[in-house]
């Protein structure tokens, strides 16, 4: 079964163990290749994003589309490292403790 990109605005996305990641709010096409590149959720659950964050989904990880768009796989959860905490991070590897 052929899907107009279009028609893929609006479908739920649910991770292969069932849980709901959000709405499919835009299609992110790679134009040279003519092909799907990713899904993009504006919304998605803050049980599988931190902060239910907007994320992009690889159409590689796609598996199935129908009513609704079936992953073949998703990360467990989603968190974002804040850029502070890695600069801190970053600094404390480079320094050496003074003796």
């Amino acid at each position: 079964m052929l899907v107009e990109m279009t028609e893929l605005l609006g479908r739920q996305i649910y991770t292969p163990d069932g849980r709901l990641l959000g709405e499919v709010d835009n299609v992110i096409v790679d134009v040279e290749a003519a092909k799907i590149d990713g899904l993009y959720v504006d919304e998605s659950s803050p049980m599988l994003v931190e902060d239910s964050r907007p994320t992009s989904v690889p159409y590689r990880w796609v598996s199935a589309v129908n009513d609704v768009v079936l992953l073949k796989y998703f990360p467990r959860r989603v968190s974002v490292k804040k850029a502070g905490a890695r600069a801190k991070e970053e600094e404390a590897e480079t320094v050496a403790p003074a003796r």
